[in-house]
């Protein structure tokens, strides 16, 4: 499994954007947020039951995020088309604006370890990647077990102060001198 440190693979991967077909599809690449910190979520598959209350915890701190000049990137390895599907078969989920790539080939989660061989999908995988494209935070849960959005926003908020935190963290804390 790639990193910290390692650099974020190249991909070129469909995303899907909204629930209307007329412009739900976008390609996007490594390079699609130039200047950007991304927030990248891997989950194992669509039309499922833990994976739309991580999405939707995520989306819902969507304005956290872009406050930090942070693009959050969904993804698994259904195709375009059932993402499409599954935003439109949930009120909830149609709501969602954050893009969700298809991996559907596989290339991507494998690129990053994160591919679960027993399953054929991606793990519960969660990556912080910098501007340059530099890995800064990895997490990766069981198939079974949600992720916190709000850690990883506050793990973000910790990185962006290119200073030492120190454990729980938060805005608004001393962040440690080192004399």
């Amino acid at each position: 499994m790639l990193t910290v440190g390692a650099t974020f693979p190249s991909f070129r991967l469909t995303s899907v954007r909204s629930s209307k077909s007329s412009s739900a599809f976008e390609e996007l690449t490594d390079q699609s947020f130039p200047s950007k910190w991304k927030v990248y979520f891997f989950w194992p598959k669509d039309f499922t039951f833990v994976c739309p209350t991580e999405i939707v915890a995520f989306s819902e701190l969507d304005g956290e995020f872009r406050d930090r000049d942070t693009v959050v990137i969904g993804a698994s390895t259904d195709s375009d088309f059932v993402h499409l599907a599954w935003r439109q078969s949930r009120e909830d989920l149609g709501r969602v604006s954050q893009p969700w790539l298809s991996d559907i080939k596989r290339e991507l989660s494998t690129a990053l370890g994160v591919l679960d061989h027993k399953e054929g999908v991606a793990l519960r995988a969660t990556f912080i990647v910098d501007p340059t494209n530099v890995i800064r935070f990895v997490s990766v849960n069981d198939l079974s077990v949600g992720r916190n959005p709000q850690e990883v926003l506050r793990v973000l908020d910790a990185l962006q102060t290119d200073e030492l935190c120190p454990c729980n963290w938060k805005p608004g804390d001393d962040t440690i001198k080192v004399a």
